[in-house]
């Protein structure tokens, strides 16, 4: 009972700052800016807010067609969470179209491996192919995500891109990563239902951080086209001290 109740306390937190994002985002304008993260974030809240739920109020948490339903939207979100990792791929590069277009090379190879990998598990699975398929497709896709975001964060700190926002929103995004990488490397030691067990506590607590830490992003970080215009604003002012 506990654990119910802690987990449908934090599916209300959870898609409640969501939501509260969402809105503060259209309601600033920022959402043109930001459509690929919050288009993830839409997409936590119609999935796991109200699909998942409608699926198992009505057919139940133990039933065939909840345990698919909830693998498909798995997939999706994971697909999402790519897509997302590519857009921040792009805002890193826009100063730079030669390195996107290597990069978003690099990006479709990745995507296509990650797919054939997963393909040739259904040659060892001869029993649940579907599913088999969707869970060897989004782990390999969730630790590529993970590989990818933190070596975005490694190629900005190198490069010295000056995009405080976009560093909280990789870093948000790796604490989102955090609860999938480690719920499938406890699966691969422990028992399935062990990791399980363990991902309904730590999961929404990473989702929860990254939301937190988006928010934070939203609110607090100034927009890039003001931080560029205070970069300008700055020599100029030293000039004027100088001649003064």
């Amino acid at each position: 009972m506990s654990v119910f109740l802690y987990s449908k306390g934090f599916s209300i937190l959870v898609n409640g700052l969501a939501l509260a994002l969402l809105l503060y985002s259209v309601y600033k304008g920022s959402w043109k800016r930001l459509a690929a993260p919050l288009g993830y974030v839409f997409g936590l809240v119609l999935i796991d807010g109200v699909a998942r739920e409608y699926v198992l109020y009505r057919y139940g948490l133990a039933s065939d067609q909840y345990r698919s339903f909830y693998w498909l939207t798995d997939v999706a979100l994971a697909l999402g969470a790519f897509l997302v990792v590519g857009a921040f791929f792009y805002r890193a590069c826009a100063h730079d179209v030669k390195m996107w277009r290597f990069v978003r090379l690099v990006l479709s190879f990745v995507f296509f491996l990650v797919l054939g990998i997963s393909l040739s598990s259904l040659t060892r699975n001869s029993d649940n192919l579907r599913n088999a398929f969707f869970f060897e497709f989004q782990q390999n896709l969730y630790f590529t995500c993970l590989v990818l975001n933190t070596l975005l964060y490694i190629m900005m700190q190198q490069f010295g891109i000056a995009d405080d926002e976009l560093n909280l929103l990789v870093c948000g995004m790796g604490l989102q990563f955090a609860g999938p990488a480690a719920n499938f490397a406890l699966a691969s030691l422990t028992s399935y239902e062990t990791a399980r067990a363990l991902y309904s506590w730590f999961g929404p607590l990473c989702t929860l951080g990254m939301l937190l830490t988006w928010s934070y992003a939203v609110v607090k970080m100034p927009k890039p086209a003001e931080a560029r215009t205070i970069g300008r604003l700055v020599p100029v002012l030293v000039r004027s001290r100088r001649v003064a």
